[in-house]
């Protein structure tokens, strides 16, 4: 099977398969992703003269991509092995970030 059957496989099991909430996230978590290696390339061509800033920036978009991809495991029908509501997920996923982008302002000066 050759790497563009894999990958047309995969793309309609995945459109087939995967609820819609889960399709947010993944794009959520693919904007995030973009972000951070934009925010690279940027200080890789220009400097990084506001050096906090970019540390405060990075730093934003791995920790928010780590807490999203732990609020899609939580609300995946299919992982059994955590007990908790969609809706608690989300609260905690809300009070994590909101926490974390304190301390990213604070950083930032």
């Amino acid at each position: 099977m050759s790497a563009s059957g894999l990958v047309n496989e995969f793309w309609s099991e995945y459109k087939q398969r995967t609820p819609a909430r889960l399709k947010l996230i993944d794009s959520f978590l693919a904007y995030v992703m973009f972000t951070g290696i934009v925010q690279f390339v940027y200080v890789a061509l220009v400097g990084t003269f506001p050096f906090n800033s970019f540390l405060s920036g990075f730093i934003s978009t791995i920790a928010t991509f780590v807490l999203t991809v732990s609020l899609r495991m939580q609300v995946n029908p299919e992982n059994k092995t955590i007990d908790i509501s969609p809706e608690r997920a989300f609260a905690d996923y809300i009070f994590c970030n909101v926490i974390l982008h304190l301390f990213v302002v604070n950083f930032l000066g």
